[in-house]
């Protein structure tokens, strides 16, 4: 109701029912016109500017962050699909009421807000048509982040490194997950437990 009041918006229902879409959407690539379509399809109706207007009103207020995509290999931003994610994960549990929650998204939405607070500046990266979870860069330096629930089906491993072994720079690259085990390296990308890596200063 705050961010309706001060952009001026009437229908406050459609802007729930925006940030909503959204929130069930954490790390998914999305478009204005993917999210006009889904509330068409559920009957109502919305113009892709509209949406953006709503969605930069929700970002102005810290709800939603916007992420931009990044060209790892041509060294530039694009300007389609790209993610959002939430401030606080207490505020997207209570939006979706008892939806199921997908806790890779989840841990995603975590590490992209740990390095937010760490200074980072924040991309979605793409490599050829593979994409990396997180660009993260500071100080001159630039860092590469995977995050997943669990790789210890060999299979989602392979899927999960591919990414990072496609960029050819030595930065360092990190796969973030849940698995209990010790840090280990898979060709210089460093395996680490997500609890592990936030508890890190």
């Amino acid at each position: 109701k705050d961010v309706a009041t001060r952009e001026k918006i009437n229908d406050v229902s459609l802007l729930e029912n925006i940030l909503k879409t959204v929130a069930s959407s954490i790390g998914s690539p999305i478009s204005t016109k993917k999210i006009s379509d889904t509330l068409i399809s559920s009957g109502r109706k919305i113009s892709p500017p509209t949406v953006e207007s709503y969605l930069s009103a929700l970002e102005d207020s810290y709800i939603l962050y916007k992420v931009n995509r990044y060209d790892v290999s041509g060294k530039q931003l694009l300007k389609t699909l790209n993610k959002y994610y939430v401030a606080d994960l207490g505020l997207q549990k209570f939006l979706l009421n008892n939806s199921k929650q997908n806790i890779g998204h989840n841990i995603e939405n975590i590490v992209y807000l740990e390095l937010l607070r760490r200074g980072y500046r924040v991309y979605i990266g793409k490599v050829n048509n593979l994409e990396v979870d997180f660009v993260a860069e500071k100080d001159g330096y630039t860092y590469y982040f995977q995050v997943a629930q669990t790789v210890m089906d060999e299979n989602v491993l392979q899927r999960e490194l591919k990414p990072l072994n496609e960029i050819k720079d030595h930065n360092t690259k990190f796969l973030l997950t849940m698995d209990n085990v010790p840090e280990t390296s898979h060709n210089g990308i460093r395996q680490m437990n997500l609890i592990d890596w936030l508890l890190k200063t």
